[in-house]
């Protein structure tokens, strides 16, 4: 079976400004999800699930439709407040979605198989793909999960600050905890993190998440369980988030592996409107250097 990619687009991207999933950033008008979709096609994925949220399906439909058919098989899946809350009463002022896991959550139904799991505006390089696909298709199983980790120098942004998840490897080079850091910024060349977390300052190659997984369709029941105890404790909070590391921290605990896979891609993406001029430079080079052609629909 070939593996599914699922594209978080859900976010509201407040700090961009805009709704930067489907800006324009390569030379013929292509996203990022462009370059991250059609890598995951030459990679061998069979289909594509975007999570998104219901006011924008005709946008992503019209955008996406008439590039993907007959390239690869493509679902649109809605990520609301009510969805697989059971019955939950959250407070009606609650407009933030509830993070990333419940992102993933959303796409249950329409997942059978091994699939990865990415942001929408993100840049992740065809090596990961590469790797990932390799992954899923030899490597996954419902104990054993993956991760494509980036050392964290080559994650900041020039224009503000960021939120990262720092993985730690066992001696077998397994992911061992990951934790949430925010408010990542390097400041006269040292990395610091200002959230009240240990350590403060952090080393260049420090291994972190750019939440790029690799999981089994297991992954759907351990989140539908921690989901319900993440609601009983937090789900009266206006801005509370349930982050996939707080998922895969809890499988590692209950004796589960997640394999870090390490990939030889570069990683950039669009944290502030300041950062977008970089993306276009970058994806020119790649392009430039043969690693994509000029239009990738074309």
């Amino acid at each position: 079976m070939k593996p599914t990619l699922v594209i978080l687009a859900a976010g509201m991207a407040s700090r961009y400004g805009s709704m930067k999933q489907v800006q324009s950033f390569g030379p013929a008008g292509e996203t990022i999800m462009d370059y991250s979709i059609y890598d995951a096609i030459r990679a061998g994925f069979g289909k594509v699930v975007f999570i998104i949220r219901g006011q924008f399906a005709t946008q992503f439909q019209s955008l996406f439709e008439p590039k993907l058919k007959g390239r690869i098989e493509t679902a649109y899946v809605f990520q609301e407040l009510d969805t697989h809350i059971n019955g939950y009463h959250f407070p009606v002022e609650r407009t933030k979605p509830w993070g990333t896991a419940h992102a993933v959550l959303c796409a249950k139904e329409v997942v059978n198989g091994p699939f990865a799991v990415i942001n929408a505006d993100d840049f992740y390089g065809r090596n990961a793909f590469e790797k990932a696909a390799a992954f899923l298709s030899q490597q996954c199983t419902s104990s054993t999960y993956g991760i494509i980790g980036y050392d964290l120098i080559s994650t900041l942004s020039e224009h503000g600050t960021v939120n990262r998840g720092v993985c730690m490897l066992d001696a077998a080079g397994d992911l061992a905890s990951i934790t949430e850091r925010i408010n990542i910024a390097s400041v006269n060349q040292t990395i610091t993190s200002q959230d009240g977390l240990m350590p403060e300052i952090l080393s260049e190659d420090t291994k972190v998440s750019m939440n790029f997984w690799c999981f089994d369709p297991s992954f759907f029941q351990h989140t539908e369980n921690q989901f319900a105890t993440f609601l009983k404790e937090y789900g009266q909070e206006l801005k509370s988030e349930f982050f996939i590391p707080l998922v895969a921290d809890q499988f590692i605990k209950e004796g589960g592996k997640v394999k870090v896979v390490s990939t030889t891609s570069n990683w950039f993406g669009v944290t502030y409107k300041e950062d977008a001029p970089f993306v276009q430079n970058s994806l020119q080079q790649l392009i430039d250097q043969g690693e994509y052609p000029q239009s990738i629909w074309a």
